[in-house]
């Protein structure tokens, strides 16, 4: 497994994936299949290949959706403001 392709995916992540905030706000994208192609599209763009990816974390749809999950329990779990 590639060094360079675990830090990229972190990077990736903790930049691009967001919870839907509970306060009606927009959030950021929440489409799985457009996650996967951004992720896919960022690594080639620095010269990683889904290959690459794929050997880091498997599934990258069923990743992304396992990274939202995460995210949005944890945002649906912070206490709102009184």
């Amino acid at each position: 497994m590639s060094e360079s392709a675990r830090e990229f995916i972190d990077f990736w992540v903790e930049n691009s994936n967001h919870a839907v905030e509970q306060y009606q706000t927009a959030g950021v994208s929440q489409d799985v299949a457009e996650l996967t192609r951004r992720l896919v599209e960022a690594a080639k763009g620095q010269g990683i290949s889904e290959t690459d990816v794929r050997a880091e974390i498997g599934d990258i749809t069923a990743y992304i959706e396992e990274l939202l999950r995460a995210v949005n329990k944890a945002e649906s779990e912070r206490p709102r403001p009184t």
